[in-house]
């Protein structure tokens, strides 16, 4: 019988490519802790992620590579997760904060708040550490779509945002009485989203959505200019006059040199649970055309669906409460889709392992 050896199964994983990054996993260093005991081979895959949409494909050619090792009879692979972090942010922002995602819409009623909530969720729920920021200063409502009334105490002088879902919140709305209007000028927005970042206790996070109010104001100008942002999510509805704003919020990202992580289009087909026939009260497939027309990921479409509607209202998120509905698997499905594009964001901008950027 030929002896089993870690060099043999290393050899035999440098042919199984990472799909997303295109690479082998052995010269992406995702391979570690090769234990071999008679016949049983233990290994652990890290992978850039926990919310991989590929995972169950990479484990399983993992374990077919090993067992075609003459002498194998058994391979135990055990998945593990270090997302890379953007390297931008070290030096600009004290922050243990791996990457930061900003979520926009050109206009409001679109969804775009439902979303970033449901996205924070679901990313959770794979495992990753997260945070959302409610940078819609002037009409804070990320607190009431995650179920959330009331701030911790501070501690040593910082802000400590309460938690839902596995995933850490701040907003305006912990801040001021729920029915008195923030009136403020852009450089008091700036300097609030500013202290967002620095003065609030957000902990080891894999990702920190940012919710952005609706348009192309001072918002999106001064998040750019405080933060390194690792990429930002356009986020639509199917027809035209929805459109034609968020093609203004994919325009701002580009001239704000902020990368496209893609394109969701919200308030899709319609299924009407007696008879199961699909109504496109908003028009359909719009998010993907402009999509292609610029050239950027189309991340997937969440169906309309009153289960969304509800979630958002009562504090308990679509992915959370009704995690078998339509609008829920395709909000994981988009999800999973962020998370593999920030990786491939890190691994194209910065060239390097895995290993390295998770520094």
């Amino acid at each position: 019988m030929s002896q089993v050896t870690s060099e043999r199964v290393l050899e035999a994983l440098s042919h199984v490519i990472e799909p997303e990054l295109h690479k082998d996993l052995v010269s992406l260093n995702m391979v570690r802790d090769i234990e071999i005991d008679g016949n049983t081979v233990n290994l652990t895959v890290v992978l850039t992620t926990p919310a991989c949409p590929l995972k169950s494909q990479i484990e399983e050619q993992v374990r077919s590579a090993v067992l075609a090792i003459p002498g194998v009879g058994t391979v135990n692979v055990h998945m593990d997760a270090n997302v890379p972090t953007d390297k931008r942010i070290i030096g600009r922002l004290d922050l243990p904060v791996r990457n930061t995602i900003a979520i926009s819409s050109g206009k409001g009623g679109v969804g775009k708040s439902t979303i970033a909530v449901n996205l924070a969720v679901a990313l959770a729920q794979k495992g990753a550490n997260v945070g959302i920021l409610d940078a819609d200063i002037l009409g804070p409502n990320i607190p009431l779509m995650m179920g959330l009334k009331h701030m911790p105490p501070p501690q040593d002088k910082k802000l400590v945002p309460p938690t839902a879902y596995g995933v850490k919140v701040m907003s305006m709305a912990f801040l001021v009485p729920p029915d008195q209007p923030v009136i403020w000028r852009g450089p008091m927005l700036h300097s609030a989203i500013r202290q967002f970042f620095t003065d609030v206790h957000w902990g080891d996070l894999d990702y920190l959505i940012v919710d952005l109010p609706p348009g192309t104001g001072d918002a999106q100008l001064s998040l750019a200019q405080s933060v390194p942002l690792t990429g930002g999510i356009i986020v639509t509805t199917p027809q035209e006059v929805a459109l034609a704003d968020a093609r203004k919020g994919l325009v701002t990202f580009q001239q704000l040199q902020v990368p496209l992580i893609g394109v969701v289009e919200n308030m899709g087909a319609y299924t009407d649970p007696q008879t199961g026939a699909t109504i496109n009260f908003f028009g359909e497939g719009g998010g993907q055309r402009m999509a292609q027309q610029y050239n950027v990921p189309f991340l997937g479409t969440v169906p309309l669906d009153p289960q969304v509607r509800l979630g958002g209202d009562t504090g308990k998120p679509v992915v959370a409460e009704f995690p078998q509905s339509q609008a829920a698997r395709a909000l994981v499905e988009i999800a999973e889709q962020v998370a593999a594009q920030v990786s491939m964001l890190a691994h194209r901008d910065q060239d390097v392992t895995p290993s390295q950027v998770a520094q």
